[in-house]
């Protein structure tokens, strides 16, 4: 179970497998862009794995394994409905993040299968517009080709397991867009402040929380 201090050591893990591809203020975008996607993914979940069994799984792997399950039943389509209302987003089984980081460990992850889960969660509502918009898994910075394009994000997804989301405490969105933006600034040598400005991910978690998600 990660706590805050551990949060924040996987984020500079992730941002170790980006340094020296591209610069901070780019990588930062990566990073917060796949944690947002981490979170919007494991509590879709644990949220499937609660209207199944009324708890909280104890693991996203059973979660998974549950999920996939319950999609194979004659109940699949009344469950997705469910989700949908509750959350405004689903996901197929292949578009979830432990999907992606089985993909990752077994090295056929490829960078498509990420890059349709976003485009599902941000055309499910308008809540998400612009949510990854700039986290761009086709750009030169991440490798020449597919092929390393696909490594180098396999390996962020491999860097991020070690953060469980849904048993941290406390806010870990925000916790997560702090440091980096704090440590990004450090790199840059300019003041955090600066960097502090109505970001589209911001102002769509916001509206997240009000809407009741």
């Amino acid at each position: 179970m990660a706590d805050g201090k551990d949060l924040l050591q996987v984020l500079w893990n992730g941002a170790d497998v980006l340094r020296g591809k591209m610069d901070a203020n780019e990588y930062k975008t990566y990073l917060l862009g796949m944690v947002f996607y981490k979170y919007l993914s494991d509590s879709y979940l644990a949220k499937v794995y609660d209207l199944l069994n009324d708890e909280s799984p104890d693991s996203l792997e059973e979660a998974q394994r549950v999920y996939e399950e319950a999609m194979q039943s004659d109940d699949a389509e009344d469950l997705l409905g469910e989700i949908k209302e509750s959350l405004h987003y689903t996901l197929d089984m292949d578009m979830t993040y432990i999907s992606m980081l089985n993909a990752a460990k077994n090295n056929s992850f490829n960078r498509e299968k990420l890059q349709a889960a976003f485009n599902r969660i941000k055309e499910s509502d308008e809540l998400f517009n612009g949510l990854f918009a700039d986290v761009d898994l086709y750009s030169n910075r991440l490798g020449t080709g597919d092929q390393k394009q696909s490594a180098t994000v396999a390996e962020v997804i491999k860097v991020l397991d070690g953060v469980d989301i849904i048993h941290t405490k406390g806010d870990v969105l925000g916790n997560a867009y702090e440091y980096l933006i704090g440590q990004f600034a450090s790199e840059t040598g300019k003041k955090a402040g600066e960097f502090y400005t109505p970001h589209g991910p911001a102002q769509i978690l916001c509206r997240i929380a009000i809407s009741g998600h």
